[in-house]
């Protein structure tokens, strides 16, 4: 067995997979308090940010657009429905399909929520800035892993 030359390499705060699971699990909490209101999760959250970008839209392409296989989405756009911020329609034409609308609640509802969570975020101008650069360096990084990992979507 090989030995590790630099033992600080196997410290867990050393570690960038770390570091993005627990930026990951913070984001999670910080979209759950913004969204407690609302009663939305955060996965939930990003289904209507796809959907306020474009409405109506085939059960396959939200699954691309948000890399969610079916059967994690299933069950959030149930749950959506439920509550009342989706619509799951099968057009006429093609019973096979499912298409994915906002509501009215949905579209009635959502600079309310954009402007709650922005108001939670409490972030300045120079943050802005920093963010928008780890954001592209974030996006470089998945194409980059793109690359190593076979993804069925």
């Amino acid at each position: 067995m090989k030995s590790i030359k630099n033992k600080n390499q196997t410290l867990l705060d050393k570690q960038l997979c770390f570091a993005i699971y627990e930026v990951n699990r913070l984001f999670n909490k910080f979209y759950h308090q913004s969204l407690s209101e609302f009663n939305l999760t955060y996965p939930q959250y990003i289904v209507l940010l796809a959907l306020w970008e474009k409405d109506e839209l085939q059960l396959k392409e939200l699954m691309y657009v948000l890399s969610l296989k079916s059967n994690t989405l299933t069950p959030l756009l149930k749950r959506l429905e439920e509550n009342g911020w989706v619509s799951r329609e099968k057009p006429d034409t093609d019973k096979r399909q499912l298409i994915v609308k906002l509501t009215e609640k949905a579209k009635k509802n959502k600079h309310k929520i954009l402007e709650t969570v922005e108001s939670c975020a409490k972030i300045g101008e120079e943050d802005i800035t920093k963010l928008q650069k780890l954001k592209e360096d974030i996006f470089e990084l998945k194409k980059k892993l793109k690359t190593l990992v076979v993804e069925e979507f």
